[in-house]
This record gives C-alpha cells, structure tokens and sequence, in this order.
C-alpha cells in the first residue's frame, strides 16, 4: 500500500548531481533517495519552452513522480487595475507550462490586503481569480490553482481567506503552509494538536470530505517575530511541534502531498517521511 502522502521538495534536492541537473536531474535524484513529488520553483519566472517542459513530463511520468509548480513571487490578486494584467499573465503562464510539464497543480502567493478589510479584497480577487480559471478551461488546461496560506498576518492569505476563494471557484483548492500558520500571527500560536485539529475541522466543514483526500501542504521549520514569517528553518532548529501536526493529519484522516521548503530540502523531506511512517504506523 503506498503512503497516504507522497513526500517531496520545493525545487529540486540540493543534493542533484550537475548531470543531467536541472529539474530533470532534480526529478531522478528525488525519486532515488525515496521522494515522490517535487514542486518545480518557477518562483523568479517561468523561464522554458515547450522542449523542456516535455522532457520533465517523461522524467516524472518514467519515476512517477507527481508534480506541481510553485508560481513567480509577483503575483498579487489585489494590484491595482493597471498592473493586473501583467501579474496575471505569471499565473496564466505557470498554469500553461507546468501543464505541459505534467504539473497538475500550481501554487501561488495571492498577495497582499494593502491595509484594507479582508472581506472587501476578498470581492475584488475572487472575480479575477475565477477569469484565470475559465481561461484556462477554455483552453483545456485542467489544473488545480492553489492560493497558499502567507505566514504574515498583513498578507492576504489567512486559512480562512484561501478557503473563501475555493468556496467560490470551482478548480481552486488551498495550499495550506503550516509553517506559514504558526507564523502568520506572531505569537507562536497554531501550534498544538488541539489547534491543528481545529484547523483541519474547519477546512473539511467548509471545503468537504473530497477535499480532505488531497491536501497539498508545504512544511518547513520557521523563524518568525511579531509580524510573522522571517525565513525558514531547519526541523531541528524550529519550535513547531511536527509531532503533533503529524498525529492531527493522521487523525483527521487526509492524503495528499507534503512538500518540504526546509533550508536543506530533501533531508528534512525525508525526515518528514520517517515521521509520517512513525505516526501513521504506514510502511
């Protein structure tokens, strides 16, 4: 029985031999120390043609690796009417090529509030978002787009603000960071099996039991003050209680992917993995 997660890292292992390198050679590397997922990390731009998007399709479709694609850095649901078009188009083109690349979803940061309520951003992102999506279904594009939670509380993307969107928008699905939610405050919360629950319970009432069964969730070990997220951190330097997070997921009963943002990638994914088959007793 495979695992109920498939384990993997944000951009390729640290560890990829420079050949083949690349995500190619990141795809092949990650599936011989026991990865099953990678996230490529077009976080700078999306920066390949058609070529390479194929040959990392076959790479992953020949490992069964699953894929997705962490969008550019500068999109933001909530810019102003005249940039909005040119932030858009880096989701348009993650959602294009990561589809040819065999990614089946695309994470994104969806913001910033700009001071404003979240109730008012929310009425001016969720009609943009939806525009992205019916592009992409008109041009037979089947990803998943997923807004991931942010780790400060000034940034759009509380849990709750991702669940609005996919509440509202029928192929989009959160990312749910839990390193970002027990930043995002500042105060250390979110950080207790109690608390965990909660937030699984909350995600499953407004979202449904079929969403439970394919979480995509980044993990890292996080550094953070009194406006959040600072940067991350290696597991054993972080105060989050991977432990109990584990238990919680375990408890609720989810599947998906677990994708490690750790400052060494693939050591702590792999880390992630043991805890995982500790826990849930999987082999």
């Amino acid at each position: 029985m495979p695992l109920s997660f498939r384990f993997g890292t944000v951009g390729s292992p640290k560890a990829t031999p420079p050949k083949p390198g690349g995500t190619v050679g990141g795809i092949t590397y990650a599936a011989s120390i026991g990865l099953d997922a990678l996230e490529l990390a077009w976080v700078q731009g999306v920066r390949v043609g058609e070529v390479t998007c194929a040959s990392i399709q076959q790479a992953a479709a020949e490992t069964g690796m699953a894929l997705s694609v962490h969008a550019p850095y500068y999109i933001n649901l909530n810019s102003d009417d005249e940039k909005w078009p040119r932030l858009r188009q880096y989701l348009i083109d993650a959602a294009h090529f990561g589809n040819l690349a065999g990614a089946t979803d695309i994470i994104f940061h969806p913001g910033t509030y700009f001071s404003r309520p979240a109730e008012e951003v929310l009425k001016v992102i969720i009609p943009r978002l939806k525009g992205c999506v019916d592009e992409l279904r008109a041009a037979g594009n089947p990803v998943t787009l997923r807004p991931e939670v942010s780790g400060k509380a000034a940034m759009l993307g509380s849990l709750s603000d991702v669940v609005e969107m996919a509440k509202a928008i029928r192929g989009v699905v959160p990312c749910i960071d839990f390193a970002h939610l027990h930043a995002r405050l500042g105060d250390g919360a979110m950080n207790s099996y109690d608390e965990w629950m909660s937030a699984l319970d909350f995600y499953r009432k407004s979202l449904g039991d079929e969403a439970m069964q394919h979480l995509h969730i980044h993990l890292s070990g996080i550094n953070y003050g009194p406006k959040g997220e600072k940067n991350h951190l290696v597991m054993e330097e972080a105060d989050l209680d991977f432990t109990n997070l584990m238990y919680a997921l375990h408890t609720a009963g989810v599947r998906g992917r677990i994708m490690c943002e750790s400052p060494v990638l693939e050591v702590d994914a792999l880390k992630f993995k043991q805890l995982w088959m500790d826990v849930s007793g999987e082999l």
